[in-house]
């Protein structure tokens, strides 16, 4: 009996070739469909792919691939770190394979055998065992006795390494730093000859192993080659930076264990570079560290009052002044006052430009000349005297002979009798003792702001030198200074000699490009042990990437980064980084104007809300429902004049009878008195 739903179907093949006009099977018509189709493979192969003996080029980029071949007897945790944190992109694959423990059981009893028969032969016929062997078979034991208890299980371990580059010199030149750095540990790295184009689809991430050059492991040696401590960036003390977007640790760094305390911060603006110096500025103050500041902008302000630091305004308008003339009043240093000369060459260089080296020679004369009239020498004992102001050195150069001394008094007028007279020419008034001082020159001109700059940090740095003290300076956009060469090399020298004097420098940018394109810019990087890249835009990207040797998927990172995240390089070590702060850090360092307006507005807001809340009063409803407003009754027999006549309301309240509707009792207050006036 056949049912009706038994029946079978016509199969699509069937219908198709019913379809087909001219007779063809369906898979030689699908061909010829798709031949005219483009495929996802068409999109993403590229134009051509060259082949040669010892590498691969695919469009303008070559490759060569390495296998590794030998691998060291003992290994630490983490001993692929150098590999996986070298400073090139890398594409590193690596292929594990179990296996079955029975049939290793049963060849590494073979082998033992085999060793023990060589060892026994050796010594019958009088010769030496080889020290090879012996190391083989104490090894094999140990390893048979681990797989028999399961406490190891055994494996077969590839690892490849691919290395791109632009160019064949290139290709060449670090191919050799990759086998130079594989073989300090104990590695045989082998170019893949003949075999490029199966060993380049081997590191491809498609997990197919093309070569199957192994080696055999067990599971702790394994373990070992996961590269997961390569993104640790934690340690017993410190301060905390951040969190670790690789994998949510905490980051936990102390500045000052590195060889040295130096950090650079550079990100586009509102990338949260302040956000993240404040973060630290709070957390280290805890620690008791003192924190100065040279603030351009006034972001810090708000910071200083909250923490009861002392903010120093540095302007036309404030009292607050340096005198650029003052020496250093410190015993070790030899000849202060040469120093001091040469410190005053480079600030006047950065106020009336460039000089000749006829009009150098004349600016020397005069500053020796100006100290000399003040009674100051090269003797240590006449630097206590008053130090001159710019005003004298004006004079000086106006009364010496030169018509370079003409020139360069006439260049330096303005700083003493023109408009910008009063900023350069005061004595100095200023004394910092405060954990927290920042300086702040927002209010001066931007002409102004690279040589007040350059006399505070030169006014800062004779504070550190008289008193070893664990400090950090931080110095907020850092390319006014690089915008004049001796204003840059000022400070080059302060990030090469903190580390003598216990200090950190923190130099911050948003102009990364100004600040590399100084040699001293780079430098600064190179003599820090600690830089930060927040956030990055596309023009300056490239540039950084060739500094800081960052791979395709960091620059990508830092492109699409959102505000507090970036990179953290700590000496080898770098991870991606979140800020985060609490939610009262949050209040005092964030510079948003939405924020900051909102928090203004919840200020005003509970300000006016405490205003009207009124005294304490008490309502009264009589018969007639109008309320009666009185005031708090006073105790009238506390009078200090005296008790006054006036009876108890109390006093023989048993006697009378109880009346259905009393009328309200409002007492009379007393007597205008200036005591009491208050509380009518």
């Amino acid at each position: 009996m056949k049912l009706p739903f038994f029946k079978k179907k016509k199969s699509v093949q069937t219908q198709f070739e019913a379809s087909s006009p001219s007779g063809l099977d369906s898979k030689q018509a699908i061909t010829k469909l798709t031949k005219g189709i483009t495929s996802i493979k068409d999109i993403i192969a590229p134009p051509a792919i060259e082949v040669d003996f010892n590498h691969l080029k695919i469009n303008d980029t070559y490759f060569r691939t390495l296998f590794v071949a030998g691998y060291p007897r003992f290994v630490s945790p983490n001993w692929l770190a150098p590999l996986i944190t070298f400073e090139r992109s890398l594409d590193v694959a690596m292929f594990i394979y179990p296996i079955e423990g029975k049939g290793i059981l049963d060849e590494l009893r073979r082998k033992i055998g085999e060793m023990e028969a060589e060892i026994q032969t050796d010594v019958q016929r009088g010769k030496i065992p080889s020290v090879h062997t012996k190391i083989s078979l104490e090894d094999a034991r140990k390893l048979q006795e681990q797989l028999a208890k399961g406490a190891e299980r055994f494996f077969q371990f590839g690892l490849y390494i691919t290395i791109p580059s632009e160019s064949i010199e290139g290709l060449k030149t670090i191919s050799q730093k990759v086998e130079a750095t594989m073989a300090s540990l104990m590695i045989v790295a082998k170019p893949a000859s003949l075999q490029m184009e199966d060993a380049f689809l081997t590191t491809l991430p498609v997990c197919h192993d093309k070569l199957m050059i192994t080696r055999n492991m067990d599971t702790t040696c394994l373990a070992t080659t996961f590269p997961f401590a390569s993104s640790e960036l934690s340690a017993n003390k410190g301060i905390l930076y951040g969190i670790n977007e690789h994998n949510g640790s905490l980051i936990i760094f102390d500045r000052f264990s590195m060889e040295n305390s130096n950090l650079c911060l550079f990100g586009k603006a509102g990338s949260g570079k302040s956000f993240c110096v404040k973060t630290e500025i709070l957390r280290s103050l805890m620690f008791g560290t003192e924190i100065i500041v040279v603030d351009p902008e006034n972001e810090y302000e708000t910071l200083s009052k909250a923490v009861e630091g002392a903010y120093i305004d540095f302007s036309f308008r404030n009292q607050a002044k340096i005198n650029p003339f003052d020496l250093a009043q410190i015993k070790e240093e030899e000849s202060p006052l040469a120093q001091k000369i040469l410190s005053l060459h480079a600030l006047l260089k950065i106020m009336i430009g460039k000089m000749s080296p006829d009009e150098s020679a004349s600016l020397d004369r005069a500053l020796v000349l100006t100290y000399k009239q003040k009674g100051i020498t090269q003797d240590p004992t006449t630097h206590k005297k008053e130090p001159p102001l710019m005003e004298d050195l004006y004079k000086v150069l106006m009364g010496m002979e030169e018509n370079e001394a003409k020139t360069l008094a006439n260049r330096l007028e303005r700083y003493v009798k023109g408009s910008l007279a009063g900023i350069f020419n005061q004595k100095s008034n200023v004394e910092f003792t405060n954990p927290f001082t920042v300086f702040g020159i927002k209010n001066l001109e931007a002409e102004l702001r690279p040589a007040a700059m350059f006399i505070i940090l030169d006014f800062i740095w004779n504070k550190i030198k008289s008193e070893m003290k664990k400090r950090i300076l931080v110095v907020d956009e850092a390319w006014y200074l690089m915008q004049h060469e001796d204003s840059a090399t000022f400070l080059y020298s302060l990030a090469k000699r903190a580390r003598k004097y216990y200090l950190g420098l923190t130099t911050i940018t948003q102009d990364v490009e100004d600040f590399l394109e100084s040699k001293y810019g780079k430098a600064i990087i190179n003599n820090s042990s600690i830089q930060i890249l927040m956030k990055q835009s596309p023009a300056a990207i490239d540039k950084i990437g060739n500094v800081f040797y960052l791979s395709e998927g960091e620059k990508n990172l830092l492109l699409s980064a959102n505000i507090g995240q970036g990179l953290f390089f700590a000496g080898q070590n770098h991870v991606a980084i979140h800020v985060v702060a609490s939610e009262e850090e949050h209040k005092l360092i964030t510079t948003k104007p939405a924020e900051l307006i909102a928090m203004k507005k919840k200020t005003v807001a509970e300000m006016k809300k405490k205003e009207e809340i009124p005294p304490p009063i008490k309502e009264i409803k009589p018969i007639n429902e109008k309320p009666v407003i009185v005031k708090e009754e006073i105790n009238l027999s506390r009078h200090p004049d005296g008790p006054m006549d006036q009876k108890d309301p109390n006093q023989n309240q048993e006697n009378k009878p109880e009346e259905k509707n009393p009328a309200p009792k409002i007492p009379l207050p007393p007597e205008p008195d200036k005591r009491f006036s208050n509380l009518q």
